[in-house]
């Protein structure tokens, strides 16, 4: 079970992928009460996927290094570079996201939400192509 890990983390980090824009969408239609429950569901399927990531790193002794070599290999370390440094930013920032928007602090909620969502929508879909590289192109 332990070795399905990594297809459980994309499917989480897809899942926060469609939940974070699916509560952008609904912001800006001025679904409020939605946005919110949309947006909880995605930090909730972040948490998941961290435990279960470092599960599964824990279980494995670290990372799966990347086989390729070249211009491949540049792209893939640039990405996962970029990818981890961000991703050390998402809690902090998300957790302070959603504490403003819970006190009903709109503007700043919505100042940190400019920086937050992109972000958090980067290293979502990053983990998503980090596992492709890894797992399904890599063999």
């Amino acid at each position: 079970m332990l070795d399905r890990l990594p297809e459980l983390n994309a499917l989480l980090n897809a899942a926060a992928t469609a939940a974070l824009v699916t509560g952008y969408i609904l912001i800006r239609a001025g679904r409020e009460t939605a946005h919110r429950r949309v947006m909880l569901t995605a930090f909730c399927l972040s948490v998941l996927f961290l435990a279960s990531y470092l599960v599964h790193h824990y279980h494995i002794g670290g990372s799966k290094p990347y086989q390729g070599e070249g211009l491949g290999r540049t792209l893939y370390r640039t990405m996962l570079f970029t990818h981890a440094a961000l991703a050390a930013l998402v809690p902090p920032l998300a957790v302070a996201t959603i504490i403003l928007g819970w006190r009903d602090r709109r503007a700043a909620h919505r100042r940190l939400a400019r920086l937050t969502l992109p972000i958090w929508l980067y290293v979502s879909v990053t983990g998503v192509v980090i596992y492709f590289v890894l797992y399904v192109f890599d063999r």
